[in-house]
């Protein structure tokens, strides 16, 4: 319906502000797309869960935040139990988020069947999500609506697989090494000191 009645207004417009009138709206239309789907906020890392999950202080209450557009192998899943890598994956997510403040953006879908409140997770420019898929930590999960960075996620974990970085390079031969000390998770998921 809006087709025909743009259709038929821009008929009476010469030529060349047709052309200029169908780039504007076409920019309008892109600019659209490739926006940033949803709100943005600060908050602050309370508890890392594991490679993919963390909870945080947010506005008074505390949240439990899946990261979108990736997994990383479980920890203490009821049914899968621990899976190889996942131990590795919840250390490098620690040291990355680990007591931090972070943006959490959103996606079209705010929230998962959990209840689990889904978002890009930020470090000051990095996208902690990107990070675990370009270190070879995470696999690239996209779950439609939330799609905004699939194609980015996508690249990273294929030049990940080539480089056999992460999970994509040799079996790893104990717990990871971090800051100097080697150790498995604690309670918070992180390593104890």
């Amino acid at each position: 319906m809006y087709l025909v009645r743009y259709m038929a207004a821009i008929s009476s417009l010469g030529l060349v502000a047709r052309r200029l009138l169908n780039l504007a709206v076409l920019t309008v239309v892109l600019a659209a797309a490739t926006a940033h789907a949803g709100p943005s906020f600060t908050a602050t890392v309370v508890k890392v869960v594991d490679g993919d999950t963390i909870h945080v202080r947010l506005g008074g209450r505390t949240e439990k935040v899946r990261y979108i557009g990736m997994d990383t192998p479980e920890t203490h899943h009821p049914t899968k139990h621990e899976q190889p890598g996942g131990r590795e994956a919840t250390a490098i997510n620690c040291r990355l988020v680990e007591g931090k403040t972070v943006r959490l953006e959103l996606d079209v879908q705010e929230r998962d069947r959990y209840g689990r409140l889904l978002a890009y997770v930020y470090v000051g420019d990095v996208m902690v999500n990107a990070e675990l898929v370009r270190l070879g930590y995470a696999q690239v999960m996209t779950i439609p609506p939330n799609v905004a960075h699939q194609s980015r996620f996508v690249k990273l974990q294929r030049e990940a697989r080539e480089a056999g970085r992460g999970l994509w390079g040799a079996a790893p031969s104990g717990p990871p090494v971090i800051a100097g000390r080697t150790s498995g998770p604690s309670r918070s998921g992180c390593p104890s000191t």
